[in-house]
């Protein structure tokens, strides 16, 4: 299942994160900051469920989910997606694929030996193919089908459509070796990831045209050379079916046929339970459900004690009953339309765990990361001491525990951009950047001109009740001018003033109170109760506000967001209402939801904008609330910047735009986002979350800059000098002004680290390779426009008897030994219903 936050078309584009920095960092603090060594990472097994060729029986049928069908069967495109490298990886040659601990491991299936055989005066590699390797119309793989990949990729013919050509630039010439099954590849400059080329291959047939490449390539693949082939595409049932290859020249695949169903995310429960697919990517609210289904097997038909209704008390079966059969046949009808509706939910619940009782949650970690990205083109990230100090801000081992703690996954850190655990030349290089530090962090962003009483200093030349307020307030709000006046002048109240009406109305109501007391009894019962009651409505009312405002931060953020694109948008503008009510204007002003929701009430109670009976006054229930405010309908402006403790700076406060998407698999990353936005408080820096459709998270908002701050992954690479090098470049300018970017959405990079990437790329000596491209991670993190948090958890759920599949962590699949487990073993796969 492919996450939301991972950019599309990076099936081997890896991230590239560029870094602005101010100078003030030198290169001897960077070159030895490390917190780690590579001797001591270790990665997470995959877990697969491994079994011998030979337990695996012949024959059957597997289904496995995908989230959509693949927008092309074309890797190289743009918009070639996770179901686009899931399905060619068993149709097409890798010559190459990673192994479990992320190292790129020949492919005997495809080569005999590939090697570097000259590096004077240029790089020369020379393939050897396997002898038996065809496509499967039968002819020969061979040089003409590197020769038309290359011309294609190499970026000089724009009539082919790419997405991406690196390395491919760098080759001179592709050449006949001493007979059909070498191929001879001159490089033009030399290329430390040669490795990284040619996979998958293509066909000439394809990559010979460009009308082949760009468009025959979407739809089908009529020739391939995997242990299974394109049999068909149907869109109406939302299917990719591969058929057993019958020129396959290796291990025979185990499968008759592999289907690639279409299932979104919020459908693989149901789908699993009722056999729909036999492998999905599951989030953990579906691990949960089948860790409970295989619990309840032996609960001998026992009522489940979770689902629908379990949490019914018996006072409250008991009163459920009573009310379905009691006199009153109006409440009897609801209570029973009520007791019907859980009934049907239990026995689908039911129905569903059943099913789910043959499943089996495989998890590892998914060769990926989610980071925090920073947005460093402008606003007050444009300033590196201000993107360093949120990054100290954070603590990155709670919001580790936070994903991977609940599934029983090493909750560890990440420590490098450019590897992840386990992979050859990971180090820790946090380092660089430094440890959590809520002292430092607010020291830099002293230093950066933000103060507490930044926010609420009044613009120059400007005054209380100016006649700027004063139009403003006659510009937005209905009304003369003279009522203008009159709200500003009440506005400006004296303060004497104020306390000395306050302390009129206490001795009012103290004198009120002695004369209740005074009075009769029967006045106490009868005229004199609506005081009492009035009174305890009252504190009922406070009672009520102040827990309201000890709600818990991450569930009023949650409840409280605008999610762009609906409708009652608090961002469109409505006249602002002035409420006279207590001398106090109702000025709309952007608001932090996260604080909205909580202070609500107490905050219109400031504005005068409740009434006696504590109920919102109607002109302040305008649709969306506050004009421009991330808040529910209703919600007023929370207090000054000031008076919580945020910081500003010439009368701004320092809040920044926080995009998350807000569809239901994304409940993870926003609860890593609320706990961001917590620990960024604590600073002084306020959070404006936006909730944003999943569809358009990465492209509208990410990838177009309209951010400050952003959750997203990137995929684990064998090839950082290669991969990295797009996401972590210094964007340069366009001619029309714009930024060119690549991939770097943070928009921060130094010619250094562009520098270290071009000579990691060149360096054919592996070891040196990697120690430059540790001195660019050591450089990346110091510039703090990414801070890789957390690799990503993989749960994939699958049918029990199934072996050699699961959560692959960095390993590519071997299709070919995918399969049920013999019949002795686990019972015959061929009795499944599929």
């Amino acid at each position: 299942m492919s996450h939301v936050g991972v950019p599309r078309g990076t099936v081997r584009k890896r991230r590239s994160l560029a870094l602005l920095t101010t100078g003030v960092l030198t290169i001897p603090v960077l070159a030895g900051c490390s917190s780690g060594s590579e001797e001591t990472s270790r990665g997470v097994p995959q877990d697969i469920a491994p079994a011998a060729r030979q337990a695996v029986s012949d024959g059957s049928t597997v289904n496995w989910a995908v989230d959509a069908l693949p927008a092309t069967f074309n890797a190289f495109q743009a918009d070639a997606d996770s179901a686009t490298t899931r399905i060619t990886g068993a149709l097409l040659p890798a010559l190459f694929p990673m192994d479990a601990s992320g190292q790129p491991k020949l492919n005997p299936d495809y080569l005999e030996s590939a090697k570097i055989i000259e590096r004077e005066p240029k790089q020369v590699v020379l393939y050897k193919l396997n002898q038996q390797a065809v496509w499967s119309d039968g002819r020969e793989i061979g040089a003409p089908d590197f020769v038309a990949q290359w011309r294609a990729l190499r970026g000089k013919d724009s009539a082919f459509w790419t997405a991406r050509n690196s390395g491919y630039e760098r080759i001179e010439k592709i050449e006949r070796g001493a007979d059909d099954l070498q191929v001879r590849v001159t490089f033009s400059k030399p290329y430390a990831d040669w490795r990284s080329l040619f996979s998958p291959l293509y066909p000439k047939e394809i990559t010979g045209s460009p009308d082949a490449f760009n468009d025959g390539a979407r739809t089908t693949l009529k020739n391939t050379a995997g242990p299974f082939v394109l049999r068909s595409v149907s869109k109406a049932k939302g299917t990719v079916t591969l058929a057993r290859n019958p020129r396959w020249w290796g291990d025979k695949a185990k499968l008759d046929t592999l289907v690639f169903r279409a299932v979104a995310a919020g459908d693989r429960t149901q789908a699993l339970a009722d056999g729909t697919v036999d492998v999905a990517d599951i989030d953990a609210s579906t691990a949960d459900r089948i860790a409970l289904a295989r619990r309840d097997r032996g609960n001998n038909g026992q009522p489940l004690a979770h689902g629908p209704g379990s949490e019914t008390t018996p006072a409250a079966a008991l009163r459920s009953w009573a009310l379905a059969h009691g006199s009153d046949e109006e409440a009897a009808e609801i209570a029973q339309a009520a007791r019907e509706k859980n009934r049907k939910a239990v026995v689908a619940y039911t129905a569903e765990q059943k099913g789910l009782r043959d499943f089996a949650v495989r998890k590892s970690l998914e060769p990926a990361y989610t980071q925090l990205a920073l947005n460093g083109e402008s606003g007050p990230l444009a300033d590196d001491r201000v993107r360093r100090a949120v990054a100290r801000a954070l603590d990155r081992e709670e919001l580790a525990r936070t994903v991977l703690g609940p599934l029983g996954l090493p909750a560890k850190p990440l420590g490098s951009h450019l590897a992840l655990a386990g992979q050859p030349g990971y180090k820790d290089g946090s380092g660089a950047l430094g440890d959590q530090n809520t002292k430092e962090a607010q020291a830099l962003l002293a230093d950066a001109g933000w103060t507490r009483g930044g926010a609420v200093q009044p613009p120059k030349d400007t005054k209380a009740g100016s006649e700027a307020e004063k139009k403003g307030a006659k510009g937005d709000a209905p009304g003369t001018e003279e009522d203008a006046e009159k709200e500003a002048a009440e506005g400006t109240k004296d303060d004497k003033e104020a306390k000395s009406e306050k302390a009129e109305n206490e001795k009012k109501a103290g004198q009120a109170g002695e004369e209740e007391k005074a009075g009769k009894k029967t006045e106490q019962d009868g005229e004199g109760s609506t005081t009492e009651d009035s009174t305890a409505e009252g504190e009922k009312a406070e009672r009520a506000s102040a827990d309201r405002a000890s709600e818990d931060s991450a569930a009023s953020r949650d409840e409280g967001l605008y999610i762009v694109g609906e409708d009652n948008k608090p961002g469109a503008h409505a006249p602002a209402q002035a409420v006279s009510t207590g001398g106090v204007s109702a000025v709309h002003v952007l608001a932090p939801a996260r604080t909205a929701a909580a202070q609500s009430a107490a905050l219109l109670r400031q504005a005068g904008a409740l009434g006696e009976d504590g109920a919102v006054a109607a002109q302040d229930k305008q649709p969306g609330g506050a004009a421009g405010a991330y808040a529910p309908v209703g919600t007023a402006a929370p207090a000054p910047a000031a008076a919580k403790g945020q910081l500003g700076k010439d009368g701004k406060a320092l809040t920044l735009r926080f995009v998350l998407p807000s569809g239901p698999g994304s409940q993870a990353l926003r609860s890593v986002g609320d706990k961001i936005a917590v620990m960024l408080e604590k600073i002084g820096i306020g959070t404006e979350i936006i909730k944003v459709p999943d569809e358009s998270y990465f492209k509208d908002h990410v990838a177009s800059g309209a951010y400050d701050l952003a959750l997203y992954s990137w995929p684990a690479t064998a090839y950082p000098a290669t991969d990295g090098r797009p996401i972590y470049a210094k964007p340069e300018p366009a001619t029309d002004g714009s930024l060119l970017v690549e991939q770097n959405y943070t928009r921060v990079g130094t010619d250094h680290i562009d520098q270290l990437f071009d000579q990691a790329a060149a360096e054919l000596d592996e070891k040196a390779a990697r120690e430059l491209m540790k001195q660019a991670d050591a450089r990346i993190w110091a510039a703090a426009g990414s801070i890789p948090l957390f690799q990503r958890p993989q749960l994939v759920a699958v049918d029990k008897k199934l072996a050699n599949v699961g959560a692959f962590g960095f390993a590519a699949p071997r299709y070919q030994d995918i399969g049920f487990k013999n019949r002795q073993a686990a019972g015959s796969p061929a009795d499944r219903k599929k």
